[in-house]
Order: structure tokens, then sequence, then C-alpha cells
């Protein structure tokens, strides 16, 4: 009897070597067996049997070229500092210990930060030291666990990977079966005491059984392998069902041919395949049609600073920044494309990127990675890469930034389970009372059961009907991160609103100064120092004090989230922020920046705050919701927002960001589902702690991770069309799910009565399919015509 290695399963032909009383093929596997316990990763092996991978005996310097300064950085996706990013292609990846082995490499290599597996695409996306571990080491290391790393030129230029023709050969190969098995099968369909027909079925039944076996074993196999996943990963999915039909049919026609009881069911079973195959192709078209237009069409409103070599800034979108181009990163704003560090002190952190918060100095000259956060002054950069937009979902979308959520997709996959059980209990007890009635009966209801049955309209109800409101969502200026959050706003109860910058105008504020008069050298310092600054008031001074824009060098900034800013200016410190922040008391009711100069106060600039037009109309709209404010500035301007929110639930002023953040938690600790509307940098905390957080962006780079929606400003006095978009999904959702199962119970009642056969059963499957599919294309497009008329 032949002995199998305890590591990766295989047989053991060359040598035996014992360890641990288990025994191995090759010193590679007792290696690998002894790392993984060594570092108390024995349960690998009881995810899977027999589910690790012999290592690679092959040359050990097969990767030194990768230490190559030119090939590394061709290789990898992100290197500052110490920290290195790469993605490896690794085909081997086939199964969950395979994953959770992967995604555990830190605990084998210390010099491995992080590491995260993407299983559809079979790479895995590394942190590490490059200081302490070469790129070579790290793709030796793989090799030595088992999971050797495909390194080539189309791998190195980054180019998505080519389209997977496999299921379209399968489909081929069911439709040359099917349209040739049906005109062989067609005599016996015709009948008749014909002699010549007599004598050559057995031919014709051999030549069909040829043609369904290789549609059986290769065109089905993927049916295989996920219910032979799923069972071992003890779930029963949708596919377990699926598979007992096929045998069921293909069993049944080999013992009528053999016995010569009958010509059995090879072309209808071919046909069964072909349906399905041809549903399946759709399904996968239409995924990746929603991916496709998630990754290019999704951008998101992210506005930045482009500077001429004159001085002169305009805000321009992102996706038309261009090789080339100089634009201005301020104080904690994201840098959204690779740059060159043309003037200030770069203090970036790369936390975004990397998962640590270890700020890198950078001086003019250096190159800066988009993903990078500013810290400190602004900086002038120049743009050396077109805008890479699916990147910045991918930072967007980082697992480190997620809400541990549940929603309408786990629940499909719960109903799915459950069907699933219902359905083979159905076929079962539909078998037993056709056994005693007619058993050649039995094996086409049985058939038609298990095919008709298949829940694939009820799994793309809910994936394709987000996709089109996140699309309709984003042409209309409200850029959701993700599929599950229309599902959140949908369930909202909450909504707090931040005043300035979110209810208020940024550029529409009255401003007058107050204060000993402020010189050209002055007034030039306090300018450039304003322009380090993405709040919303220091934009709006920025823009009103009338003079020539002129570059000075800005050292020692710092800015106290909350309170204000400082910085030396041709040798003289500045500071600009709140009263206390500038040693002077506030006066009530009145909203001021204050500027004073070497510790000596100059004055004020006061702000009357000018509000979006149509926000009551908007406040009366949201009656079903608790609205409540929050503004870090002062009470100057409480009875005027009374007014102009009867409904209003709570107001509190002179809000820190922490103080902010406790205020949404205290909502929450009521069980509330609290939307939070702000700034999208200033407010981080509170965005991220709330249920839904919906960055305001006007014309700035407010793209923050902590958010879950990213909104124009000029939308917020609509905010209620969104919300009733959302929660029109969620109803669509739930009438694709009738239309899915009335398919389901008409489908049922005819295979159970033994009306239906199973090549109709096929036919009807992707037939659900498809009008589920017209079903929620033209109802989203009806709800966004109800609430946008333009961009529907």
């Amino acid at each position: 009897m032949s002995e199998n290695c305890f590591h990766c399963g295989q047989g053991i032909e060359k040598e035996r070597i014992l360890f641990d009383e288990k025994t191995f093929c090759c010193n590679g596997c007792k290696s690998v067996y002894e790392i993984l316990n060594l570092n108390h990763l024995g349960n690998f092996y009881e995810l899977n049997k027999g589910a690790g991978i012999r290592p690679n005996d092959e040359n050990s310097s097969q990767f030194d070229y990768l230490d190559t300064p030119e090939i590394f950085e061709k290789v990898t996706d992100f290197s500052e500092g110490n920290t290195s990013l790469v993605t490896f292609k690794i085909p081997v990846i086939h199964c969950s210990s395979c994953i959770w082995l992967l995604e555990s490499l830190h605990t084998l290599n210390k010099h491995i930060k992080y590491s995260q597996v993407n299983f559809t695409r079979k790479t895995l996306q590394i942190s590490f030291n490059h200081n302490d571990m070469k790129l070579s080491e790290l793709a030796k290391f793989l090799t030595n666990l088992g999971y050797k790393p495909v390194i080539s030129l189309e791998t190195a230029d980054k180019n998505e990977d080519h389209l997977d023709k496999s299921l379209l050969v399968k489909f081929a190969i069911a439709a040359f079966a099917f349209g040739n098995g049906m005109f062989l099968a067609f005599p016996e369909y015709i009948g008749g005491e014909d002699y010549w027909m007599d004598h050559y079925k057995g031919l014709f039944r051999t030549l069909i059984f040829l043609l369904a076996t290789p549609v059986v074993f290769y065109s089905a196999s993927d049916y295989y392998k996920s219910a032979w996943y799923g069972l071992k990963n003890k779930i029963v999915n949708i596919d377990v069902p699926i598979v007992l039909g096929i045998f069921v049919l293909y069993g049944r026609s080999i013992y009528e041919v053999v016995t010569d009881y009958g010509p059995g069911y090879f072309d209808t079973l071919c046909g069964l395949l072909f349906f399905m195959l041809l549903g399946k192709i759709f399904q996968k078209r239409t995924y990746s049609a929603l991916s496709y237009d998630r990754d290019y069409k999704s951008f998101y409103p992210i506005a930045v600073t482009k500077v001429d070599f004159e001085g002169k800034q305009d805000n321009i979108l992102l996706s038309e920044i261009k090789v080339g181009d100089r634009i201005l990163v301020r104080n904690q704003e994201i840098i959204p494309v690779d740059a060159i560090l043309i003037n200030g002190e770069g203090n970036i952190d790369n936390s975004f990127i990397t998962g640590e918060s270890e700020s890198i100095s950078k001086q003019p000259g250096d190159k800066i990675f988009a993903g990078g956060k500013q810290i400190g002054s602004s900086l002038e950069l120049e743009v050396i890469k077109d805008v890479d937009q699916s990147y910045l979902t991918q930072l967007w979308n980082k697992e480190a930034f997620k809400k541990h959520e549940t929603g309408l997709d786990t629940l499909t996959n719960n109903i799915s389970k459950y069907f699933t059980f219902i359905i083979l209990g159905i076929a079962l007890v539909a078998g037993i009372y056709w056994a005693f009635i007619d058993l050649e009966k039995m094996f086409q209801v049985i058939s038609a059961i298990l095919i008709i049955a298949c829940p694939c309209a009820l799994a793309l109800s809910a994936p394709f009907t987000f996709g089109h409101i996140m699309r309709i969502l984003g042409r209309n200026k409200f850029y959701v991160k993700d599929t599950l959050t229309i599902e959140k706003i949908a369930r909202l109860d909450t909504i707090v609103f931040d005043k300035t910058g979110t209810i208020t105008h940024r550029k529409k504020s009255n401003i007058k100064y107050e204060g000993s008069e402020i010189n050209e050298f002055d007034t030039l310092n306090i300018k450039t120092l304003l322009k380090n600054s993405n709040h919303p008031l220091s934009k709006s001074l920025y823009e009103f004090i009338e003079v020539k824009d002129e570059y000075f060098p800005v050292e020692k900034f710092v800015e106290i989230s909350g309170k204000g800013y400082e910085a030396s200016i041709r040798g003289n410190l500045y500071k600009i922020g709140s009263a206390r922040y500038n040693n002077q008391e506030p006066k009530n009711l009145e909203t001021a920046v204050y500027i004073s100069k070497n510790g000596e106060y100059l004055g004020k600039f006061i702000f009357k705050n000018e509000y979006r037009p149509k926000l009551r109309e908007l406040f009366t709209k949201l009656t079903h919701y608790k609205i409540f404010i929050l503004s870090g500035d002062n009470s100057s301007e409480e009875n005027q927002l009374k007014e102009l929110i009867p409904n209003y639930k709570g107001m509190a002023f002179n809000q820190s960001p922490e103080d902010k953040l406790n205020y949404i938690k205290s909502l929450q600790d009521q069980q509330l589902k609290v939307a939070m509307l702000g700034d999208g940098l200033n407010d981080a905390g509170a965005l991220k702690q709330s249920n839904v957080g919906i960055a305001i962006a006007d014309d700035t780079n407010s793209f923050t991770p902590s958010s879950d929606v990213i909104m124009n400003g000029d939308k917020v006095v609509t905010l209620d069309n969104y919300l009733n978009v959302c929660k029109g999904s969620i109803t669509i959702v739930k009438m694709t799910f009738i239309i899915s199962f009335l398919y389901n119970i008409v489908g049922l009642s005819y295979a159970v009565t033994g009306h239906m056969h199973p090549l109709f059963a096929a036919i009807i499957m992707p037939i659900s399919s498809i009008t589920v599919v017209t079903f929620t294309t033209v109802s989203t497009w009806i709800l966004g015509r109800k609430y946008f008329k333009k961009q529907a």
C-alpha cells in the first residue's frame, strides 16, 4: 500500500523521511512542517487535509535578478523609507488553507508586515522591510513554502489579467455535443419499425454517449469543483443539487443504453449543460460590466489645486490632471498622484498605503507616491504619472478602514443555503413518490427539480441592482464606497450635519476685518500661511485677501485640530485660529479667525456665514429622520439655525473633532443608525465612527478612507433624493427575490407533477436570470429618473 506525504499529500516515491511520528516525501515538506509548527500554525493541516504544496527544489539563485534596482522598481508597487509593497502572481493558490497560510506570513517571518490574498486573481500583496529582507529573499521564502511566484515582463508592467477563455471553450464543446446529439437522436424521436434504424441504433447511441461524456466531465467541471470545495468546508452550496441532477441523468442514460431499455437522455444532458453554461456566461458578463463601470467611471469629486508657472491657482477635477502639471497639496490632504516635490518640506504619512503611521521626510526633487498624506506646510508638486483611479479605489476599500457589517449579501447567501436543503428535500420526496408509480418518470422528475430550482436569479438580484444604483448615484455626484453602504443608508434614522462647509457656503461668507492695519509685508505672509490649511474658513479668507499670491518658504508649520495653526515665514511667527489660541477672549455670538504676529495680536476677520439655498425645504423633507447639528464655531447663529431647522433634535457648538466623535457614539449608544455629513479631513474621526460617513467636497481634495460616501457640496440640499433612491433599491431587490421565488414555485409545481422535461428546465433557468436582470435594469432606471431627471 502506497504512503502519502503528511504535508503535500502526494505519494512517496524517492525517499521516506520520518519526523515527529509523521511521514514526509522530502526535506522540503519536512522543513515547511517544522516552520509551521514552530510558529504555532499547525492548524494549516486541519483546514484542509493534504492542502500543503511540495516545495520547489530549483536553484536558490533563480530570483537574484529581482535585487537589481531597475527590476526592483518595476516589480514593486510602492517603496518608501524601509517599507515596500509587492504583488506576486501565485497560480497554485487553490483553497482556504492556502489563503490562511499566505495571510499568516507575518508570523513566519518578522520582516513581513502584512500579506493579503486576492483569491480570484491568484495574487498575493506583501508589505515587507526591504532593508532587512531583499526582494529575492522574499520570493525564495515563498518558493520554499511551496508558493512560487510567477514573475514575467507582463506582471512587471502591471497589465490586467487576460480574459479567462476556459468557460467559452466549455460552452463551445457543450454546444457542439448538443447540436450533433440532437441530430443523432432524431431518428429515435420519430420512432417506427424501420429495420435500418433498429440495426444501427446501438452505433448512434454510442456516438451520442461519446459526445456527452466530455461535456459531463469537462464542460460541467466548474460545478463539481464548486460543490466539492463547498462540502469540504461544510457548506452545502447551490451547485450540489445541480451536480446531483447531472449524475442522475448521466447514470440513468448509461443504464438505459447498456440494458437496451431506451436511448437515454444524453442529448437532453448536453442541452441542459449548454443552457446552464449560457446562463453562466451571461452572469459573468454582467459582473464584469459592473466591475468595469466601478473601476473606470466612478471618478470621485476630488478637485485639486492646479498651479501655473506664474503662481495662479485653479481648482480642477482630479481626472483632468496631466503629466507635467503642478499641483498644491495642503496640510492633512491626500496626495492623489505620483509626483516630484518642487517646493516645500514634505512630511509624508503613508499609513493609508502601508498600514503604519510613520512619517517620511521629503526634500525638493524627491518622488512622492500617490496615497500619502502631507503633515505640515503645503507642497507644490509636479505630476509624473497619470491618475490611477482604481488605485485610489483600493485605498478607499482597504481592510483597515472597513466597518464590520452584515447585510443583504449575507441574507442572499443564507436564503440560498436553506433553499438548497429545501430543494433536496422536495427532490427526495418526489423521487420516492414516482419510484412507486413510474420508475422511468422518476429520473426525469428528479432531474427537472434539481435543475429548475437553481437560484441564479436570486444571487444576481442584489449585486446587479446595487451596481446600477451606484452608477446612478455616481453620475449625480454622490460616490458610494461599496454596495453594502447603500443598504446602510436605507436603514438610517438619524442624520448629523456639521455646520461649517456643509450646510454653509465656503465661498459666500461675508467677511469684515477688525484690528490694527496690516501692512503689505504681513498680508503676503498671512496669505502664504492661509494657503497651507484646508479648513473652510481659511480657504474663504485666502480668497478674500486680494493681494498677489507669492511663494515664501514656510517653516515649523504646526496645526492643532479645532484650534488653529502657526508657522514661521520670512523670520516672523504667525498664528491663525481661535481667540484663545491667540490669547484673546472670544466674543459671544461671533464666528471669527484671529491673527497674531510674534506673540502680538493683530486683529480678527469676522465671518457671517451664508447658508446654502433651499436648506429649509430640505429639512422639511427629512421629517422621518432625527436631525442634529454640530459645529466647531460658537453659538452665534443658534437662533438662525433653529428657525432654519424647526425639526432639529439637538445642537452642539464649540465642538472639537474628538467631541464630534463622542457625540456620534452617544447617539449610537441609543441604538440609532447615524449618518454624519462633514468635512472629509477635519471630521475624519466622526465620519469613521458613524454608521455612514458622508464627506462633503466642494472644490477640494476631500478624499479620506474614513468616509463611506463622497458627496459634492452643491448636492447637499437634495440629500433626500439620494436617501430615497437607496431605500427604493432595497424595495427593488425584494421584488426581484419575489420574481425569483415565483419562477421556482411555478417551475417546481410542473417538475414535481412530471410535466416538465429536464431540457425545458435548463432553458427556463437562464431565462429567469435574464428576467431579473431586465426587471432590475428597467426599475432602477425608472427610480433614477424619478429623483434625478437628467442623470438617471
